[in-house]
């Protein structure tokens, strides 16, 4: 492999993993503020505290089940660009379906505002997101043997 693909696929890899793991963060926080929300409404009400594990538990096992698989496939397919370029991080379809989420879950915050349980079911949801995209995110940074390019592997 040249030194200029070699490059080229660090950048994009790069590239991936600040989108993978900025969402994660920005879930976090989203779900994060949700909790305060939900604290204000009921400041008596201690059950908030339960989505923080409820999240973590979930977004565990779609780390496992789901997210793993997905960055795999997707740092494979990086590893056979022959002239890759940043925006190609990810295929198109992923970004039609990220603007998808981030839509919808505009309006599912909305729809929980004053809503006690519906402000902790988003916020375990976007827990689960998080802890998915954080837990699986750390393949952008290792540098595995099945994420490199295979002679015969060309990208369409």
């Amino acid at each position: 492999m040249n030194s200029h693909h070699d490059r080229s696929e660090r950048g994009i890899r790069l590239v991936a993993g600040i989108i993978w793991f900025c969402g994660g963060l920005i879930l976090l926080l989203k779900g994060s503020s949700l909790l305060l929300q939900a604290g204000a409404l009921r400041p008596g009400v201690n059950w908030i505290w339960l989505a923080i594990p409820a999240g973590l538990l979930i977004g565990g096992i779609k780390t496992v089940l789901i997210f793993e698989k997905a960055c795999r496939r997707n740092l494979d397919r990086i590893a056979t660009l022959e002239h890759g370029r940043l925006w190609q991080a990810y295929r198109p379809r992923f970004y039609f379906f990220l603007i998808l989420m981030i839509t919808l879950a505009g309006v599912l915050s909305r729809q929980a505002q004053g809503h006690y349980a519906g402000l902790v079911a988003v916020a375990i949801l976007d827990f689960s997101l998080a802890t998915a995209l954080l837990g699986s995110g750390r393949l952008f940074w290792l540098h595995r043997q099945e994420h490199r390019a295979k002679p015969d592997n060309k990208e369409r």
